[in-house]
This record gives C-alpha cells, structure tokens and sequence, in this order.
C-alpha cells in the first residue's frame, strides 16, 4: 500500500488541537439494542457535538491552521448543511468570518443555524449547479480560504478524531461502523481505528438511494450516479471525494445500505428507546445495526454523525 495522504500522527496531532475545544461526546449503551443485534454495541454521539455534528472537529481543525492574513480575509465553504455551521462557528473562534455555499433546499433549520453564526450565506440549485465549481469561484472572486466538506487533509483528519476518542474510551472493537456522505468521517475514522488496531473491520453505511461509496469501491474506482433522493441529506453525494475515496479504498472493508423506512425506523428506536435525538444521516448505523446488516459482528463501535433537524420535520419523518 502506497502512503496514504492522513496518518494516525495527523488524527492525534488534530486531537491535541480539539482538546478543550470540541466536546469529548457520550459513548452511550442500550441492552435492548444489544439484544435486537445480537452483539455488544457503543453508540458515539456525536449529535451532542458543537453545532450538533461531527463536522465541528474537521472544520476547526482545518481552521486552525490558516494564517493570520487568511483569518483576516475571511473563509468560504460548501455544504448541504452541518459543515456549513461547523465552519461558521470555527471562523469565528478565531475572529474570522464566513461565506457559505448551501443547497435552497437545505433544511430551514441548518440555514438558520449557520447564519446563526455570523455566517454569509450564498444559495444555488443542487440538481443543476456544481457546488465545488461555484464554491471554487466565489472562493477565488472574494480572496478567501476554502474549505471544502471532505476533501482536505485536516478536515479528515479532525473528523478522525471521533473514533480516536471511541477507541481510547471502548477497548477491543472488532467493528467501527459510521455512515458515509463524502467520504470524510469514514476516511478519518478508518485511519484512526487501522491506526490503532490494524485489524479491525470498518464498514460504512450509506441510504440505498445514494450508494456512490459501494458501487466506487466494487468497481476499483471512482463511479458517478445521480443526485441521490433520500431523507438522508447529509448522504446526498453523487460521487465520492477523490482524496477520501484513495483512503477508503484501502481501508473500508465493507459498505451496507439502508433504506429510507429503515432510517426512519431507527430515527423512532433512538428517540423512544435512547432517549436521543438523530438526523436521518446519523441514524444510518442503527439502521443497519437493526436489521442485521453487520453479519459476525461481536463488539461494534458505531459514530452517530448528528442530530440536526427542526422539530416539525422531525414529527413529520417519524
């Protein structure tokens, strides 16, 4: 395997920085989800992260390495909503400020959250517009630092903090499961946990409507589909990064999907039986936990990606 561009250097490296900055989330347990899986499992909650997503750990440490005449100039983003808010609030941890590029159909409640921020918000059409070509130019036409959702070293590398933290707290996993959108999380996770314990088994999930991650890795390349139509939104990728996908290609040993009920399914076990609050996207693991997606699986680690969603949209899903 030739050297891969993020090392478990990079992920510690981007711990260090985190520390006292990102929360250190729950790792949180359940005996009845434990019996419907037939495994013992470790959900790390990462809906209970600044801005309500792990994207705050990749966007603050990408952050904190711009320069000061960057900072001064200011920093652009795309996003189809949590790295959107993850970067507005990193920027203005270091007094900076913010343009963001997001979908108009982003949910109303990411919108607001982001602005929330101090942030400026630049809207286009997911279904006909190239957010990386518009977020490039806009970057470029108002000088600012870009910082793209996935496709950076130390975006992945801050993402892979989550399953540094899982590992240090839960000794042993044989399974670290995370849902997959761009590739980000996965990829950090991945070199966190191989990092850690060569050994053990990573598998993503992604919404059977957007399984642009498992036909790449069947195919031994990157493969394009249509832009995906699902309550995951998070997931709604057409293709997977190219840096992500040179990680993920060596380190992901599985990808499962789940179906849009089956999200919802497990959006209703958490929120009754956990007592937590998840967006479709971070619910994707326990949809493939709930119906025997992870066959042989003894003492799994699942990352809860986040649990941005209004509440009306929240009733109306469930």
């Amino acid at each position: 395997m030739s050297t891969l561009p993020v090392s478990l250097a990079d992920v510690r490296d981007a711990a260090a920085r985190l520390a006292g900055v990102a929360h250190r989330t729950p790792v949180l347990r359940s005996r009845q989800l434990d019996e419907l899986v037939g495994a013992e499992v470790h959900l790390k909650c990462e809906n209970f992260q600044r801005i309500g997503a792990f994207k705050f750990r990749g966007a603050y440490n990408a952050v904190s390495r711009l320069s000061e005449a960057q900072l001064r100039k200011g920093i652009a983003a795309y996003s189809s909503g949590n790295h959107a808010q993850a970067v507005a609030l990193a920027a203005r941890e270091f007094g900076s400020t913010a343009v963001i590029l997001v979908p108009e159909d982003t949910p109303q409640s990411k919108k607001d959250a982001t602005a929330g921020y101090g942030a400026e918000l630049v809207t286009y059409d997911r279904f006909t517009g190239d957010r990386v070509a518009i977020g490039n130019k806009l970057a470029a036409d108002r000088g600012l630092a870009l910082i793209p959702p996935y496709e950076h070293p130390h975006v992945i590398a801050g993402q892979g903090t989550a399953a540094l933290e899982l590992l240090d707290e839960v000794a042993e996993l044989d399974t670290v499961l995370t849902p997959i959108g761009g590739g980000g999380l996965i990829a950090g996770s991945a070199t966190a946990a191989k990092g850690i314990s060569p050994g053990i088994r990573v598998v993503g999930v992604e919404p059977e409507a957007g399984d642009d991650t498992r036909r790449s890795l069947l195919a031994g390349e990157r493969v394009r589909i249509p832009v995906p139509r699902t309550i995951a939104d998070g997931q709604a990728a057409e293709i997977p990064g190219e840096l992500t996908f040179s990680i993920n290609r060596h380190l992901v040993d599985e990808v499962v999907l789940v179906s849009d009920d089956e999200i919802r399914a497990a959006m209703r076990f958490a929120f009754e039986r956990l007592k937590i609050v998840l967006e479709p996207s971070g619910a994707t693991p326990i949809a493939a936990l709930l119906t025997g997606k992870l066959a042989g699986a003894r003492r799994v680690g699942a990352i809860l990606s986040g649990g941005n969603i209004a509440p009306e949209r929240f009733a109306t899903l469930l």
